[in-house]
């Protein structure tokens, strides 16, 4: 997927303001409209001129575009950085419209995940309006699911500034995080949303919960995986080994003849959401290196000794 310098495609600079944008989306459509221009990309360069204004001219998406980093070049393999939305937050709307599906794989791949329903409908302008929902997405830990947890986590809104520049707003939060939450949970905090107009309410917050990638387990619904080193002799002969989990080493049987691949299951040890998950060992057998001449000899004596094809059922 190539990257899309909106900027550039604008023929703006990154601190230009709100109405530097609008300027030059007029002054740039009027000379990329199909029916009009005489260029002859012209109708590519007005479909991207389009997605471009899309971006630039809400400052919710802009902020969000912005924190990709100002060092892509445009057509250069993008992919965006880990835990890059971590902490934007925004207000209730749609990032995922219907309007949006005409536009770039990059564009989807930025504001795909970014969509929610601010959950209630605006009235008349002069009433006293409830504020709207905000949504921002944070990563956690898995040990914070299995214990559950206390975090301090920072916040950033997009606003413009006098200038009409689109600038960050930090606040930070301290946030409980319940034992047993899954990914694509959200927690709502009541009344930390946007402030409502008059004296309606403020808007509730609502945080969604996504895993930081850990170095040990991977995540399957509501089981924990564990890929598990093991020597040949203890795949053949079998034996207890200690084994890692997000609670704590235990003891696990590895059954003679096991296979590579096997999955052993420790019931009741994976996130305990309910109902509670399992955890899984997978069993990956490891060769040793046979780097000295004492390694070697062992590797020969086992060629010499077993009978064994593993290409038999081949026929080769």
């Amino acid at each position: 997927m190539e990257y899309k310098d909106y900027y550039k495609i604008m023929g703006l600079s990154r601190d230009a303001s709100q109405d530097d944008v609008k300027r030059s989306y007029r002054k740039l459509a009027r000379k990329f409209h199909p029916d009009v221009s005489k260029e002859a990309d012209a109708e590519a360069k007005f479909k991207e001129l389009g997605e471009a204004y899309e971006v630039l001219k809400d400052i919710e998406k802009r902020a969000a575009y912005d924190q990709l980093g100002a060092n892509w070049q445009a057509g250069q393999e993008f992919k965006p950085p880990p835990n890059w939305d971590e902490g934007f937050e925004f207000k209730g709307g749609d990032f995922n419209s219907t309007d949006n599906q005409k536009f770039s794989d990059f564009f989807s791949q930025i504001f795909g995940d970014h969509s929610a329903q601010s959950g209630h409908s605006r009235r008349q302008s002069h009433e006293h309006l409830r504020g709207q929902d905000s949504h921002a997405k944070i990563y956690i830990d898995l040990q914070d699911s299995y214990h559950g947890a206390t975090r301090n986590i920072s916040l950033n809104s997009p606003e413009i500034n006098a200038q009409g520049q689109v600038q960050l707003k930090h606040k930070s939060i301290n946030l409980k995080i319940p034992k047993g939450i899954k990914p694509g949970q959200h927690i709502k905090l009541a009344g930390q949303g946007n402030p409502g107009s008059g004296n309606g309410q403020s808007g509730d917050l609502f945080l969604e919960i996504e895993f930081n990638i850990h170095p040990l387990y991977r995540l399957s619904e509501n089981d924990v995986y564990l890929d598990l080193p093991i020597t040949p002799w203890e795949a053949a002969l079998g034996g207890k080994v200690k084994v890692p989990t997000p609670e704590g080493n235990v003891e696990l049987k590895i059954p003679a003849n096991s296979r590579q691949g096997t999955k052993l299951r420790l019931a009741g040890r994976g996130l305990p959401c309910k109902p509670a998950g399992d955890f899984f060992v997978v069993l990956q057998i490891v060769l040793p290196v046979a780097d000295t001449e004492a390694a070697k000899a062992v590797y020969v004596q086992m060629q010499q000794a077993l009978d064994f094809n593993p290409r038999q059922s081949l026929g080769v």
